[in-house]
C-alpha cells in the first residue's frame, strides 16, 4: 500500500487543514515495571493454574497505523490507512 509522504490533512490543534509528513508508525517499548507487567510476572512465578491468555485464531491482517506531523504547529496524530490489510504501508518521498 503506497502512500505520499506528505498530504493535506486535518490538524486538530490548528483547528485547519495544513500539510502533514507522513512516517511510518512504530510501537514504543513497554516498561516492566507497569502494574500489569508485575502482577503478571507474580502470579507465574508459583505454582498456580494458567494465566497465560487462551489462543485465538489469528487475523487475517493488521490495520496500517501512519504518524502525521504538523508542519505549522509540529504536533503529531495517528491515522489508520485503510482497515484490514497484509499490505504493508510503503511511503513515497
Amino acid at each position: 500500500m503506497k502512500i505520499a509522504g506528505e498530504i493535506t490533512a486535518y490538524c486538530r490543534f490548528c483547528n485547519k487543514h495544513t500539510k502533514q509528513s507522513v512516517r511510518p508508525y512504530t510501537k514504543k517499548q513497554t516498561s516492566g515495571l507497569s502494574i500489569g507487567t508485575r502482577r503478571h510476572n507474580r502470579a507465574i512465578s508459583g505454582y498456580v493454574g494458567s494465566v497465560e491468555p487462551k489462543i485465538h485464531p489469528k487475523k487475517l491482517g493488521k490495520k496500517q497505523k501512519v504518524m502525521l506531523k504538523c508542519a505549522s504547529c509540529g504536533k503529531v496524530t495517528d491515522r489508520v490507512i485503510g482497515m484490514r490489510t497484509k499490505k504493508k504501508i510503503e511511503i513515497k518521498r
